[in-house]
């Protein structure tokens, strides 16, 4: 079992993951849209500081088993892609861009990369995250992912995306605090 996200500050979560290496091989899973399709999302990704990021989701294909997404979540697939800017990247070791842009939001994720032996480390910040629902399901989304990004590297099926997801956020739900509402 990973280790679950944390919440580093109230508007940030990050998450450490080890992979199976070596580090150029996730840095593709990271920029290249079919191995990335297979994780998180495909879509092209101009490889420079400014340059375009998009992510078509598919998170019902992301495994063999089949599940139709929970009642929440039946639209996601007719959001439209996800649009942001890379904002720092250093090969093989760091990319970062704006997420969500198209869809008003102006957080952004960054993935760094450390060897360890034959292991990668892969640590996942996500700041500027907004209300409470976001940060759980945000929070849900990359632990899901994640874990099936470690699947596909060590060979293995991926898991289902909904149940997983689903379950995850349950765990989520409990251990994010409600906010405090403003005064008055």
């Amino acid at each position: 079992m990973s280790k679950r996200g944390e919440f580093v500050s109230p508007d940030t979560i990050r998450f450490e993951r080890t992979l199976p290496g070596p580090i150029e091989r996730v840095w593709e899973y990271l920029t290249d849209s079919e191995k990335r399709g297979k994780w998180l999302a495909s879509g092209p990704m101009d490889l420079r500081v400014g340059g375009a990021v998009e992510m078509v989701f598919n998170n019902t294909g992301l495994s063999p088993r089949r599940e139709a997404p929970p009642e929440k979540y039946k639209d996601c697939g007719s959001a439209g892609p996800m649009r942001g800017r890379i904002t720092r990247i250093e090969p093989p070791r760091l990319l970062a861009y704006t997420w969500g842009e198209s869809w008003g939001d102006h957080s952004e994720v960054t993935f760094e990369l450390s060897p360890k032996g034959d292991e990668v480390l892969l640590t996942l910040t996500h700041t500027r995250l907004q209300g409470r629902d976001l940060k759980i399901s945000v929070a849900a989304g990359w632990d899901t992912h994640t874990s099936i990004l470690l699947d596909i590297l060590r060979g293995e099926e991926a898991r289902p995306f909904w149940s997983t997801h689903t379950r995850l956020e349950a765990e989520y739900e409990a251990r994010v605090p409600h906010e405090e509402r403003a005064a008055r």
